[in-house]
């Protein structure tokens, strides 16, 4: 460790940068397995700062799981670090437990895309005639927004007290490319992204490509555990923390008021910025304040059609404190290449006229109707769905492991996804729990047949599952 000065450029506690510094130094192999770091008295003189500033660096090392230290022998840098959850490398799988290209003829039970309803007559015509009406703005880039966009933003971002301005509306390609925008605005590579265990992990894994940590935060069965994401947030400084307050997914639990006051309590103290996807919520009547509501000044709060209208038209907004929403609307066309005209504008259209408000009741209902055929076929077992929200969680008894089960449905005409596709990070912890979704198929028919296939083979056990093939 001879003539090794650290890097302590940049904002934050003197002691936060210096901890950050050394960190990035062993992940880049400057400080290797084994090395013992200066004394702290000696690295105090070095950098013209407080033994107490090193020591408490030092210690937040050892709470990441970098370092070991005993009294009198001094500070050492652990052969593994076994405490962060690192970007995939180049070239590893980022996809997730689901297929690239799914299997053909089979019920895909591993989507939430809005029902078909029939939407598809009414986003016809509004095409149309959006082409006929816009011609030249479809021949070329987008490089104006026209104020319609961001007031169909803020109608349908709009849900029990929040009511978002204008000025706060970012347009975007749908809520994931809301939430990777945001992401890439506002945080910086090496940076934590804090996630629940289980969740929409594709955040995550979108966020490992570019070069952003995942910080694993504990839940039980109320949502979100505040005392945990206090502690990552005391151990690794997450800049932001991924959240589905209502209707989370895959668990569907829905935070209750207490618990998102904490959340934004810790949130403030530590100052990370909450990301509220609202996609699912807004499909539900919960009377429950957004968390945008308990801390507005740091709440991005994402949400779109996909779920309630139609997938296939790519349209999202996010709503975010005023400050944040150049940036975030320059890092979404960086990396989506920006907004096409004609499918905002339609976009637009359907939320102004309330169309999409009438598709979204003929959605709900379709959704309940399905339901009610999983409720009456999965009777006895352990599962948790909603009324209005197009899936599933559902408990396996044994000796099912989440894995095998999905093979088996698989084997039998059925995608469903296990849990690992919804794991945001290695997590050690086991849930011996499956997703599936029933807004996909086209018929209540293929419902009934679908679920009748996961209730037979729950009650077979493993006996009636052959894996070899």
């Amino acid at each position: 460790m001879t003539n090794w000065i650290p890097d302590l450029t940049g904002s934050g506690p003197l002691y936060q940068r210096l901890a950050d510094s050394i960190e990035a130094d062993i992940d880049r192999g400057v400080i290797g397995a084994g090395a013992k770091l200066p004394p702290q008295r000696d690295l105090a003189y070095d950098i013209g700062a407080t033994v107490g500033t090193v020591g408490r660096a030092y210690q937040l090392l050892r709470e990441r799981g970098l370092v070991s230290g005993e009294v009198g022998r001094g500070t050492y840098v652990l052969g593994e670090n076994i405490a962060i959850t690192k970007p995939e490398a180049p070239g590893a799988s980022v996809e997730g437990t689901r297929y690239v290209d799914a299997p053909k003829d089979k019920l895909r039970f591993d989507s939430t895309a809005a029902p078909d309803i029939g939407q598809g007559a009414i986003v016809a015509d509004v095409l149309s005639r959006a082409a006929q009406d816009h011609p030249h703005e479809i021949s070329s880039y987008t490089r104006d927004f026209p104020d319609r966009w961001y007031e169909a933003g803020a109608r349908w971002l709009s849900r029990n007290s929040f009511r978002p301005t204008t000025d706060t509306i970012v347009p975007t390609l749908g809520t994931h490319a809301a939430v990777m925008a945001a992401i890439a605005a506002l945080t910086t590579p090496g940076d934590y992204v804090a996630f629940e265990h289980l969740t929409y992990s594709q955040i995550s894994r979108s966020a490992g490509l570019i070069g952003r940590r995942t910080a694993l935060v504990a839940s039980d069965d109320e949502g979100l555990d505040p005392a945990d994401f206090e502690r990552v947030c005391a151990q690794k400084h997450p800049k932001m923390i991924f959240l589905i307050p209502t209707a989370q997914n895959p668990t569907l639990v829905t935070l209750s008021p207490a618990r998102r006051e904490a959340i934004a309590r810790v949130a403030r103290e530590y100052n990370v910025i909450l990301i509220e996807d609202d996609l699912y919520g807004h499909l539900t009547d919960d009377p429950t304040p957004l968390l945008a509501e308990f801390a507005p000044e740091r709440t991005i709060i994402a949400g779109g059609l996909s779920k309630s209208v139609a997938a296939g038209l790519r349209g999202g907004w996010l709503s975010c404190p005023p400050a944040y929403r150049h940036r975030i609307r320059v890092a979404h066309k960086m990396m989506t290449g920006g907004m096409p005209f004609l499918l905002a504008e339609v976009n637009a259209r359907l939320v102004l006229s309330g169309q999409a408000s009438e598709i979204r009741k003929r959605s709900i209902a379709e959704i309940g109707a399905r339901m009610s055929i999983v409720r009456e076929s999965l009777a006895g077992f352990s599962f948790k769905s909603h009324d209005k929200v197009p899936f599933v969680w559902l408990t396996l008894p044994d000796p099912w492991l989440s894995g095998t089960f999905k093979n088996a449905c698989l084997e039998h005409g059925v995608l469903i996804d296990d849990e690992d596709e919804f794991k945001a990070g290695r997590s050690e912890r086991v849930f011996h729990g499956v997703r599936f979704g029933v807004s996909q198929p086209r018929r209540r028919e293929d419902i009934a047949g679908g679920v009748a296939v996961i209730r037979r083979l729950l009650d077979e056990g493993r006996a009636g599952y052959d894996s070899f093939s």
